[in-house]
């Protein structure tokens, strides 16, 4: 499976899969002034705005995740609920990459105070939480000052190991005995799929 730039015709379903995303795992966490705020029209418009800077994986029109940088900030970072596991941790490692190449050392992301599926797998990939602030969050018209935890991770020239990868999601079950190894495709992504 390989990260692509996102393209047009992955606008509708990118944004979709984010705001699911987002519903399924912040809902019961943030305020409910923000929660109203963010209705699929508003992901639409922000999805519109940011997927020049998008790498998504799957095929075009139907991809399976993506995620976004802004900056020295990991800013979203999605896997459709189907499709969770290893498919993130490639995700993050091309994230990752991104920013080694855009000359960032150390960079942050933004997890929902509560959020510990995501905050594990954070930790697990190496990222260390650094505190908590508030931090400007985007609404239909304006901003939202949101209280986060703060996670950062200083990045390192090496590349992820398959092995890296494979330690955040599942991977392909052995072959039994006279048999072919099995593609467990549609546990593949199974991992948080949010930031923020």
């Amino acid at each position: 499976m390989s990260i692509r730039a996102a393209q047009t015709p992955d606008l509708g379903p990118l944004a979709r899969l984010w705001w699911q995303g987002w519903r399924d795992a912040h809902l019961p966490l943030v305020p409910k002034a923000l929660a109203t705020r963010r209705t699929l029209d508003s992901f639409i418009v922000r999805m519109a705005m940011a997927l020049p800077h998008v790498r998504a994986v799957g095929p075009v029109g139907a991809p399976l995740g993506f995620h976004l940088i802004k900056d020295n900030e990991l800013n979203q970072l999605y896997v459709e609920e189907e499709s969770r596991g290893a498919g993130i941790a490639l995700l993050m490692a091309d994230a990752e990459d991104r920013l080694l190449e855009a000359g960032v050392k150390t960079p942050w992301l933004a997890c929902a105070i509560g959020n510990t599926r995501a905050a594990r797998f954070y930790q697990k990939a190496g990222w260390v939480l650094t505190g908590t602030q508030t931090v400007p969050t985007e609404i239909p018209g304006g901003w939202y000052p949101l209280k986060i935890w703060r996670y950062e991770k200083r990045l390192s020239a090496r590349p992820w190991t398959w092995h890296e990868i494979e330690q955040l999601g599942p991977r392909l079950s052995p072959a039994e005995p006279g048999g072919e190894a099995q593609d467990r495709r549609a546990h593949l992504f199974r991992a948080p799929r949010t930031i923020m």
